[in-house]
């Protein structure tokens, strides 16, 4: 913390979030949890204060970690949901009840615990490692923020990997992991079988297992950690699974195998297999929290549940003449996923593609996936970036665009985010057949910006 704080406080959320943004960025991931152990134990543990559903894997956390929580607020419980990263505002990442962290709350607990976060500060200096961590601090201020509420159930996504998150701090009763797939190989490591064995890390002594269907080699190094530490375990398409889907309007209709039961005529008002998978997941968690895996949800509570999921930024429509989509998607994993999901879901000739990435990324394999998977439609990219110091300049990422698969003809490079969409939209709105439509996607840093610029 800086000695100008004992001066002047933040007092808004803008000004935690720019001392937040003075200390070690979340993607810089120190391979450490006892400095977060201090910080919660002179804290008297607050991740301690309500039982956990901890969530891991590649892709699919959010919307996970949104599904767990609805189906747990239909169940009349309140939920605090600790998510990352945010689209628009530092808040979305801390939830209760459904709903970002009022920002008096989240002021006031931050300026509660920050004497405590100086302490480790200081402590880390005298042993000359570095400070808390932007990551680390938002996830000590999340754990403050739940017992002080205080909610009944938190539901935590990790940051990246696992073993060694923030976020592990805290003792799982039920651990997820959604598909896993290679993304920041630079510090998870560069094998299937490395990624796994540090997710595996979540799950917990006496714990429950709830598992996507997985590569084998990474299916094994779960069910190996789980039987290490006497965790229960269950694995998607062996003990549950989405049993049928069809498409609806504004989302499809499922039927899931559940642990305990099957359950029929669910509404989900989110498009793709990927996301029905990732419902089946949520249900999943649900039964082994509430029940041990042994008893029922309720089919109405069920059905009010996830018909009240939403997912900011995950193949949302944003506006519907011309349809402009927006999706996180962020490594090639994400991308074919949702570009499944786009041919099964709508119908359209002409896509134009608003695309920005980060520099950590896969970015030739991304962008050979957006032209292979899209292949089929009249196809425009405008390449273009978000604010982040990280994001590839728009030029670069036209000059990989060609070499991976677009036709140069049909590739821009703007500097301006809303530039690009505008342009996008207005090709789009100009045909005359009314079958164009826009994709934003690259990053969440975009998307988030887009949503902003779009008025959402």
């Amino acid at each position: 913390m800086s000695d100008a704080w004992n001066v002047s406080p933040p007092h808004t959320v803008e000004e935690v979030y720019a001392e937040l943004l003075d200390r070690a960025p979340e993607n810089q991931m120190a391979p450490r949890l006892d400095a977060v152990q201090r910080a919660v134990d002179i804290l008297g543990n607050p991740e301690k204060s309500a039982p956990v559903i901890h969530i891991t894997g590649t892709n699919g956390k959010t919307s996970t970690a949104r599904m767990v929580e609805s189906l747990l607020l239909a169940h009349d419980l309140r939920v605090g949901r600790y998510t990352s990263p945010h689209l628009e505002r530092v808040t979305e990442r801390i939830s209760l009840g459904g709903k970002p962290v009022a920002d008096e709350t989240f002021v006031r607990i931050y300026g509660e615990i920050a004497p405590y976060l100086q302490l480790v500060d200081t402590e880390l200096a005298e042993r000359e490692e570095s400070r808390l961590t932007f990551f680390e601090v938002l996830t000590i201020l999340a754990f403050a923020v739940f017992a002080d509420e205080p909610v009944d159930v938190m539901v935590l996504e990790v940051g990246i990997g696992g073993s060694w998150d923030a976020t592990n701090v805290a003792d799982a009763a039920v651990s997820i992991v959604t598909p896993v797939d290679l993304d920041h190989t630079e510090m998870l490591g560069d094998t299937l079988q490395d990624i796994a064995l540090e997710k595996a890390g979540i799950i917990k002594s006496g714990g429950f297992l709830i598992s996507a269907a997985q590569d084998p080699a990474v299916a094994q190094i779960l069910l190996e950690r789980a039987q290490e530490v006497g965790a229960q375990f269950r694995f998607e398409g062996v003990e549950f699974g989405v049993r049928g889907r069809t498409i609806a309007v504004g989302g499809q209709i499922m039927a899931v195998q559940g642990l305990a039961a099957e359950y029929i005529d669910l509404m989900l008002p989110l498009f793709g297999e990927h996301q029905a998978e990732n419902a089946a997941l949520a249900i999943a968690a649900v039964e082994a929290l509430l029940g041990g895996g042994d008893r029922p949800l309720n089919q109405e509570l069920l059905v009010t549940g996830l018909g009240a999921v939403t997912s900011p930024g995950r193949l949302e429509l944003a506006r519907k003449a011309p349809p402009v989509l927006l999706d996180a998607a962020h490594n090639p994993h994400g991308l074919k996923a949702s570009a499944q999901a786009v041919r099964e879901s709508f119908t359209f000739a002409k896509l134009n593609l608003v695309v920005g990435i980060l520099r950590e990324k896969d970015v030739e394999t991304m962008l050979r996936v957006l032209a292979e998977e899209y292949s089929e439609y009249e196809l425009e990219l405008w390449c273009s970036h978000s604010r982040s110091p990280r994001a590839i300049p728009p030029e670069e990422l036209a000059d990989i665009a060609a070499d991976m698969g677009f036709d140069e003809d049909m590739v821009h490079a703007q500097d301006r985010l809303d530039d690009a969409i505008a342009s996008a939209v207005q090709d789009a709105a100009d045909r005359q057949e009314f079958d164009g439509a826009i994709l934003i996607t690259g990053s969440i840093t975009v998307v988030g910006e887009a949503r902003a610029l779009l008025g959402l």
